[in-house]
């Protein structure tokens, strides 16, 4: 039997009636196997010539082909299965010479191949476990989207990259560091990460620190959302007197020379003297008038230095002044003032060059002058000028005796009334600007409820103002007057604050006028 036969043997028939035991069958197995590794042995030593050299096996009435070495490069494990199936199909064939009949295969024949092959499987030569293949085009850069060949290559989020496509989403460069931020899909160096996302203070332009839990604290101004560390608040950095803003580190701001300071923004349209005041003191006075609210006597207007102001707050016997910061007065008292005679010039240590001289103020009325401080903008002042002279109003106009948050209230209705002429002259009509003719006045009238106006007299409104020192107010102007009216609305005092509130309901709901004549009668707000 050729050996090409043997190996296509799968399901061998065996023939006969007796069925050899499983110990002699694997006996006689194992001597098949012996003289198969013996015959192997000497065919190795016949390999010169590269044919194939019959070989006899003992008694035995057939011819097997052993195997021999040649040019075959296939792994051992491989040749040693192939000459085990060979010896267990020849061993097989063993029952063929049984005339008597025929059997199939035996689940003890089975068993015996099966312990066979497993002990020649357990060989002490380790298995080749091939690598994983992967076919062209299996990896493409999430990148630039292209083929990923040899090389190295990076692994993130279920993606693939060239180590130069892996790059951060704000800077554009490659991500070559072992930690990344991301956030989304988006990745970023951390430093970048960090620039984005952890705030900076606005005034030393550093990252803010944390505190001792570790979480970033700072402070925030309402109005403008200026970030910066808390540590700025006590270590005495600038803060501007007109707007709250600090002073940033690549910022100047002036010296006004009396502890107070002005950024560039609010200087633009600072009042330096009481000469350069006088239009606005008399613009505000025209605007009274043309609220029907005529102030007939000639109340003396003076810009002082805080020091002045200071000092009449002292020797006035009676008022109420809006705590830690006063920036105006209306005097009742006889006193000597220094006022700002001459404007300071602007040099880079500061203003200097100011002049000033002590005026003597003789009581003539029941106001005898009313004092600002000098160097604010020209909104703030105006804002001011309006305060003081609604207390002159009431004053002039018998309103005694009242209660602060009455008087200071009321006072502050005024005050944000004129700004919301100047800073939105479109949105209501019926508001006078300071810089309308006081001409107009006679045909005024007051308005008496909710279904009429609420503020005053009506004029047109191509009248409004654009006042500013040199004719029209900037963007930035604007911006700090609708600063100084949120101060009115939000100031926390119960005096100022709640007094303007609840002034500003009164005046809404019954108008300027009927809430005036409940406050001249009852000395309280109607409800």
């Amino acid at each position: 039997m050729s050996s090409s036969n043997v190996n296509h043997l799968s399901q061998p028939c065996i023939y006969g009636h007796v069925v050899s035991s499983h110990a002699e069958r694997k006996s006689r197995f194992m001597k098949w196997l012996s003289k198969i590794f013996k015959s192997g042995a000497g065919s190795s030593r016949g390999v010169s010539t590269g044919e194939e050299q019959p070989q006899f096996i003992g008694d035995e009435n057939m011819v097997w082909r052993a195997p021999f070495r040649s040019l075959d490069d296939r792994p051992r494990a491989s040749k040693e299965k192939e000459e085990l199936d060979r010896a267990i199909a020849l061993s097989l064939t063993e029952d063929l010479k049984r005339p008597n009949g025929y059997r199939w295969r035996t689940e003890t024949d089975d068993d015996l191949a099966r312990s066979l092959r497993d002990s020649f499987n357990s060989a002490p030569y380790p298995s080749y476990a091939p690598r994983e293949y992967y076919p062209r085009g299996y990896r493409t850069c999430a990148g630039c989207k292209r083929e990923i060949g040899y090389g190295n290559y990076l692994g993130c989020m279920g993606s693939f990259f060239h180590p130069e496509c892996f790059r951060c989403h704000a800077c554009g460069y490659p991500i070559t560091e072992h930690e990344f931020s991301l956030s989304g899909r988006d990745t970023y160096h951390k430093s970048c990460f960090k620039e984005l996302t952890h705030p900076k203070c606005e005034v030393c332009h550093q990252f803010i620190p944390t505190n001792g839990v570790g979480l970033i604290e700072y402070r925030c101004h309402p109005f403008w959302s200026q970030k910066y560390c808390p540590s700025h608040e006590h270590d005495y950095t600038s803060r501007c007197c007109s707007c709250e803003r600090l002073e940033s580190v690549n910022t100047q701001y002036f010296s006004l020379g009396d502890g107070r300071s002005l950024c560039l923004e609010c200087m633009e349209s600072a009042i330096m003297d009481t000469g350069d005041c006088q239009p606005l003191y008399h613009a505000i006075r025209d605007y009274y008038e043309g609220m029907n609210m005529r102030i007939d006597q000639q109340i003396p207007m003076l810009l002082v230095e805080r020091q002045a102001l200071n000092e009449a707050i002292e020797g006035e016997k009676h008022g109420f002044h809006h705590m830690p910061e006063t920036r105006g007065l209306c005097l009742s008292e006889e006193q000597t003032v220094t006022s700002i005679l001459k404007r300071p010039r602007m040099e880079r240590r500061g203003l200097v060059g100011i002049r000033t001289q002590p005026q003597k103020l003789i009581r003539r009325c029941e106001v005898t002058a009313i004092l600002v401080l000098y160097g604010l903008p020209r909104l703030l002042t105006g804002a001011i000028l309006a305060h003081e002279l609604m207390h002159g109003w009431l004053r002039l106009n018998d309103y005694r005796n009242l209660r602060p948050e009455v008087e200071e209230g009321i006072c502050q209705v005024l005050s944000h009334m004129w700004l919301e002429s100047e800073v939105m002259p479109t949105s209501r009509n019926n508001i006078p600007s300071s810089s309308t003719a006081s001409t107009s006045s006679s045909s005024s009238t007051w308005s008496y409820g909710p279904s009429t106006s609420s503020y005053g007299p009506s004029i047109p409104a191509s009248s409004t103002s654009s006042s500013s020192k040199k004719g029209g107010k900037s963007s930035v102007e604007n911006k700090l007057g609708e600063f100084f009216m949120h101060q009115i609305a939000h100031d926390a005092s119960p005096a100022y604050g709640g007094g303007y509130r609840s002034a500003m309901a009164a005046v809404n709901k019954y108008g300027l006028r009927r809430t005036l004549d409940h406050i001249r009668y009852t000395g309280t707000f109607p409800e």
